[in-house]
């Protein structure tokens, strides 16, 4: 009877650590020299959709993306872009058959792209929350 008690807790305590992971804050980070105070939702994912080659100050931007299997870029399409992965897959693949762009830069990891966008001002990526830092500056979290 121990056991069976002792394992509910332990597959309880596992959920517990799950859920409080997916609910992690992301933020959507930019180079801290760039303007740009704040960005709502719909200006990202044009951005990231290739709709919009401008920050809203009129700046050039560079998305950077995380990795497919990156859990946080799921979180990242649902939440920013309304989107899942497959409808951002079709949608790239259509734009890139038609010659009309291609989609943005993925990198392998948050400190990846943290070092991306610390490096340029031009860029735009995504990451937990608890990884920023002065050398990167937050104009959206969820």
């Amino acid at each position: 009877m121990n056991s069976i008690k002792q394992v509910f807790l332990a597959s309880l305590l596992g959920t517990a650590v799950f859920t409080a992971q997916v609910q992690a804050e992301t933020a959507v980070i930019v180079h801290p020299d760039n303007p740009s105070t704040s960005l709502a939702p719909s200006e990202i994912s044009r951005i990231y959709l290739g709709k919009s080659k401008k920050f809203p100050n009129g700046s050039s931007v560079i998305p950077i993306d995380q990795s497919d299997s990156a859990a946080i870029r799921d979180s990242f399409l649902s939440s920013v872009m309304e989107k899942s992965a497959s409808q951002v897959k079709s949608y790239w693949s259509k734009r890139i058959f038609t010659g009309k762009g291609t989609p943005p830069k993925q990198v392998a990891s948050s400190a990846e792209m943290k070092e991306l966008v610390a490096s340029n001002p031009a860029t735009i990526g995504y990451i937990d929350a608890s990884e920023v830092d002065a050398s990167v500056k937050v104009v959206y979290s969820y």
